[in-house]
C-alpha cells in the first residue's frame, strides 16, 4: 500500500480525494439504516449492520473534515476518488454479511456485493430463500444504491460541489458522453436523482396494485431501478407466475435503460430534442425487432400462443439489453438462434447515462459509423469524411476514446478468460462467465445461466471476476487507473532527429 501511495501521492489531490472518501462513508453509514429498520420489523439480528454503521461514522467523520487548502480538482483526481471509492464502498458493504455469517467466506460476499453495487446481479449464493428478510433487503438495496452512483448522490447533497466535480460525475456515470444537464452541477445531480426515485416509487406502486407484498415489490423494484437483477427466489420473476408483473417489471427494466436526458427533456417540455435523440430511437429499434424475432423462434416451445411468446421474449430482451438479469424463464432451453441474440444483446448493452451496464447503444453507433467512414475513405481518399451523432460532428478525441474503449474492453475480457479458465470448465459457461461479469450483466449461459450460480468458482476466478465487475460498472479506465502504479509505466520517449524537426514545425 505505501508503495501505491508513492507512486501516486505527489500526482494527485488527496486531501480532496479523502474528503469524497469520507463523505461517502458517512452516506454509507445512513444507508446502513435502513437494513437495520427492516431487521427490527421481521426480528432479526442487525448487529452486523449497526457495527458497519459505526465503524463508516467513525472513519468518514475526520476524513470529511480534513482540511483543504485548495478545492480544484481535475480528471484523474476524479477518476481516482471514484475508482477508490467503489473498492472501498464494496469491502464495507461485504462485512455484514461476513460478520453476520450469512455468507462465510469474506471473498464469496465481497463478490457478492460488488455484484450488487455493480448492478451485476451474479450471485454465488444457492439457497437465496434461506437469507434473513434484512439480508436480502441490502442485498438488493446495493443493486438501488449503485444504479445511478452513490457519487453523484453525494454530490446532489454537499453544498460544496463545483464544476470541477463533473469529472466524477463523468467518471461514475456509464456511456461515453456525460455531461451537465444545467448550469449548476449539483442542480444537475439532484435532477437526476429526482427522476430516479420519482420512477423508482412509480413502479412500486404499480405492483403493490397487481398485490406483489411490499418486501417483495420493494426489492424487485430496487433490482430494476439499478437494472442488477439479484431476486429473492432461485427462481426469479417466473416464481410468482404472474404476467401482470412481468410486464410491469419488463417496461420498467427497458425504462430505466434509456439515457436520463431524455426523461429530462421531457421534464422541459423539449419533446423535439427527446424524441430525435439517436441512442434511443436505434435502442427501441433494436429491443422491437429482437422482440419479434425470439417470439418467432421460442413460439413452438410455448403452449400459450403468440401473447405469451412476446411477453416472454420482451422480458428477456428487456432484462438482458438493459444488463439487468432478471428471468421470467429458463432462456438457456431457448433454440441456439434466440440465444445467440441475447448474446449480442449482452455484449451490445443500454444507452449511456442510464443505470444499464454493457458497451451502450451510443458506442455501437458511433463505431459503425467510424467503419463506415474508413470505407469511403479507402474508396474516395480525397474524400472529407464527418462522423455526426444527434446532427452534431464529433470530436475526434471522441471518437479516438470510443475507439480505445472498445481495445481494452477486448483485451481485459481475453485476460478474464484465461484465467477462468483455470477452473476447468466448459468453454460456454467460461466465456459467458466473464462477458456477463464485465459487461454487469448477471447470467450467462451453461453453469452460470438464469438458475445457475458462480459458486463453483474459485477464489482466484471470483477475485478477476469481481474486478472485471468494477471495470465493466465503471468504464474501465477509473479502475486502470487506481491498479496503475502496479501496472508500471512505459519507457520515456526519446524522438528522433526526424521526429523532433516535425515537433518543431508543429510548434512554430
Amino acid at each position: 500500500m505505501m508503495f501505491w501511495l508513492r507512486r501516486q501521492g505527489r500526482k494527485l489531490n488527496w486531501h480532496v480525494i479523502g474528503n469524497v472518501i469520507g463523505n461517502v462513508l458517512l452516506v454509507m453509514a445512513f444507508l446502513f439504516v435502513f437494513p437495520i429498520i427492516c431487521g427490527i420489523i421481521y426480528h432479526e439480528e442487525v448487529l452486523s449492520f449497526l457495527f458497519m454503521m459505526i465503524a463508516c461514522l467513525v472513519v468518514g467523520f475526520p476524513l470529511s473534515r480534513i482540511k483543504v487548502k485548495h478545492r480544484m480538482y481535475f480528471a484523474r483526481d476524479g477518476l481516482m476518488a471514484v475508482g477508490l471509492c467503489w473498492v472501498v464502498l464494496s469491502i464495507v458493504g461485504a462485512l455484514p454479511f461476513w460478520f453476520s455469517g450469512t455468507i462465510l467466506h469474506f471473498i464469496d460476499a465481497f463478490f457478492e456485493t460488488v455484484s450488487g453495487f455493480t448492478t451485476t446481479g451474479s450471485s454465488i449464493l444457492k439457497e437465496v430463500e434461506s437469507l434473513p428478510k434484512c439480508m436480502l433487503f441490502w442485498r438488493s438495496f446495493t443493486h438501488w444504491i449503485g444504479g445511478m452512483g452513490i457519487l453523484v448522490f453525494v454530490l446532489a447533497i454537499l453544498p460544496k460541489s463545483n464544476d470541477r466535480s463533473i469529472h466524477i460525475l463523468r467518471a461514475e456515470s456509464p456511456g461515453p458522453v456525460i455531461g451537465k444537464l444545467v448550469p449548476r452541477l449539483r442542480k444537475s445531480a439532484m435532477i437526476l436523482y429526482a427522476i430516479y426515485m420519482g420512477m423508482t416509487i412509480l413502479e412500486v406502486v404499480l405492483l403493490l396494485l397487481g398485490k406483489m407484498p411490499l418486501f417483495d415489490a420493494l426489492c424487485n423494484t430496487f433490482g430494476t431501478a439499478g437494472t442488477g437483477g439479484f431476486s429473492i427466489t432461485n427462481q426469479g420473476i417466473g416464481q410468482y407466475h404472474n404476467a401482470y408483473y412481468e410486464w410491469v417489471i419488463g417496461i420498467f427494466m427497458a425504462l430505466f435503460g434509456v439515457n436520463f436526458n431524455f426523461y429530462f427533456f421531457c421534464l422541459i417540455h423539449e419533446w423535439k430534442e427527446a424524441f430525435h435523440m439517436e441512442e434511443v430511437q436505434t435502442y427501441f429499434k433494436v429491443i422491437g425487432f429482437s422482440t419479434l424475432f425470439i417470439a418467432i423462434n421460442i413460439l413452438p416451445l410455448i403452449h400459450g400462443g403468440f401473447i405469451d411468446a412476446v411477453r416472454l421474449a420482451f422480458f428477456q430482451v428487456s432484462s438482458i439489453i438493459t444488463t439487468t438479469g432478471y428471468s421470467s424463464c429458463d432462456f438457456n432451453l431457448w433454440p441456439t438462434f434466440s440465444k445467440m441474440i441475447l448474446l449480442l444483446l449482452m455484449a451490445l448493452g443500454a444507452c449511456a447515462g442510464s443505470t444499464g451496464g454493457g458497451i451502450k447503444v451510443s458506442r455501437m453507433i458511433v463505431v459503425v459509423k467510424k467503419i463506415r467512414a474508413d470505407i469511403q475513405k479507402t474508396i474516395h481518399p480525397q474524400k472529407v469524411t464527418l462522423i455526426t451523432f444527434d446532427g452534431k460532428a464529433l470530436d475526434n478525441k471522441v471518437v479516438d476514446q470510443i475507439m480505445s474503449f472498445f481495445c481494452c474492453f477486448i483485451l481485459i475480457l481475453a485476460l478474464c478468460m484465461v484465467l477462468v479458465s483455470l477452473d476447468g470448465f466448459d468453454f460456454e459457461t467460461t466465456i459467458s462467465a466473464c462477458f456477463a461479469c464485465i459487461g454487469n450483466i448477471g447470467p450467462g449461459f451453461a453453469m452460470v445461466g438464469p438458475f445457475g450460480n458462480f459458486s463453483a468458482f474459485s477464489d482466484l476466478s471470483k477475485i478477476v471476476l469481481s474486478f472485471a465487475m468494477l471495470i465493466g460498472r465503471l468504464e474501465i479506465f477509473p479502475i486502470l487507473i487506481f491498479l496503475a502504479p502496479f501496472i508500471g509505466k512505459g519507457k520515456k520517449y526519446r524522438p528522433t532527429k526526424a521526429d523532433q524537426v516535425l515537433l518543431d514545425e508543429k510548434n512554430y
